[in-house]
């Protein structure tokens, strides 16, 4: 039923004509809410301590057939090893509680999920279960933080994914140093993709566009990938079409401490005497990520005096980059393997003349040591004058986004 009232200035209401109607109006019949075509939409998040039939319980699953097909089938047991705490199952029950579908993500984050489903024939119910990829929707979000302490605690305070903090290190890490650089006021403003299923986020995306305001100065870039392909055919660039990534990263790991900086006196801690140190040290657990920080060929790997388990990469030629005391390398990688900015190439380690687990690092320009903290690293190739116009029309949307948020009020973290 619709109704539409208007009022008209000065009008006489005497003067309209009026007519009672009355209709009967059908109603559905009370009988279709026991139809078999009625089913609910159900969600539950597995907990720690769960078991497969208390999720069952709470999903409202009441199906003696389907509990039997779940515990005998040989394709349905990925559903019992991969219960971790976090998932969401999602199921489709009928009126009394039988099961109609059952959807259960998988690990290997290709968006796959185990898909139980009832099939209705002449000889009787069956069950059948595949593995099918998830219809996944992309939604744009838009977040703004202010650090207090660190990047992790303003974007959790946010409810910004650690993925997409990540992310803002990486873009502006050629700028800004996030291990010494940070300070309490800085802010940013993150526009990315968030991967849901069933309107509920699964993972994150890729950061669109990006804005960070440190010690009062503004970096801003936005994704570009160029359909044509080709040299620069994707990155992050400022509004001008400038390549905000640097050829090298200030740091190989994503957040650490410096344990040792760059010197030419330092007391060694193992060899109990001074010497020059002539690179980075960072602490950081065994077996954190170790990062390329540029493109470049693996022009060394394996065991190399007290430097241990070591990588040298080759980049330009002139440049070169080690990382030591690896407690292992990179699956595949070898003499002669190219890897790209931001590739992991190993692992961090205690092994050689190391007095606890960390990554010794070195940047070195025509064979010559120099600080990676202090040294102006050179840029990388801009974009091609002939992409402008493309990178503008994808790109201003985003960045007006950013402009839009600016005067959002700010989450803080503690």
């Amino acid at each position: 039923m619709v109704a539409a009232f208007g009022t008209v200035t000065d009008s006489r209401l005497d003067d309209i004509p009026r007519q009672q109607v009355v209709d009967q109006l059908a109603l559905p019949s009370l009988t279709a809410a026991a139809d078999g075509d009625q089913s609910f939409l159900r969600e539950e998040r597995v907990q720690r301590g769960d078991t497969v039939m208390e999720l069952l319980r709470r999903l409202g699953v009441d199906d003696a057939a389907a509990v039997g097909f779940l515990k005998g089938n040989a394709s349905t047991q990925t559903l019992f090893r991969q219960l971790s705490p976090g998932k969401n199952l999602t199921a489709r029950t009928g009126p009394q509680g039988e099961l109609q579908t059952l959807v259960f993500p998988l690990n290997g984050g290709k968006d796959q999920a185990l898909v139980v489903e009832r099939k209705v024939g002449p000889d009787g119910d069956r069950f059948s279960a595949s593995e099918q990829v998830l219809p996944m929707e992309t939604q744009v979000v838009m977040k703004t933080a202010e650090i207090r302490y660190s990047l992790f605690g303003a974007s959790d305070a946010a409810g910004i994914p650690d993925s997409v903090a990540t992310q803002l290190a990486d873009i502006f890490g050629g700028d800004i140093d996030f291990h010494r650089d940070l300070r309490k006021g800085d802010r940013f403003a993150v526009i990315y993709e968030s991967i849901n299923y069933l309107g509920r986020a699964v993972r994150s995306g890729r950061i669109l566009a990006a804005e960070f305001v440190n010690n009062g100065k503004t970096y801003r870039a936005a994704w570009f990938a160029d359909p044509a392909g080709g040299e620069n055919s994707s990155g992050y660039y400022t509004a001008d079409g400038k390549n905000i990534r640097k050829a090298f990263l200030r740091s190989p790991l994503e957040f650490s401490r410096i344990t040792s900086g760059f010197t030419s006196a330092r007391f060694h801690p193992v060899l109990q005497k001074w010497r020059a140190h002539k690179g980075i040290d960072y602490g950081a657990p065994t077996g954190t990520r170790v990062k390329a920080t540029g493109n470049g060929v693996v022009e060394f790997i394996g065991v190399q005096g007290g430097y241990g388990k070591v990588v040298v990469l080759r980049h330009q030629s002139r440049y070169t980059t080690l990382y030591g005391h690896l407690s292992g390398f990179a699956a595949g990688l070898r003499k002669g393997t190219r890897v790209s900015q931001g590739d992991i190439i190993g692992f961090v380690g205690a092994t050689g003349l190391a007095s606890g687990p960390h990554l010794h690092y070195e940047f070195r320009v025509s064979d010559v040591h120099q600080n990676p903290l202090a040294m102006a690293l050179p840029s990388a190739p801009p974009m091609m004058s002939e992409q402008l116009g493309l990178f503008r029309a994808r790109t201003e949307a985003h960045l007006a986004r950013l402009d839009l948020i600016r005067g959002f009020k700010l989450a803080q973290a503690d």
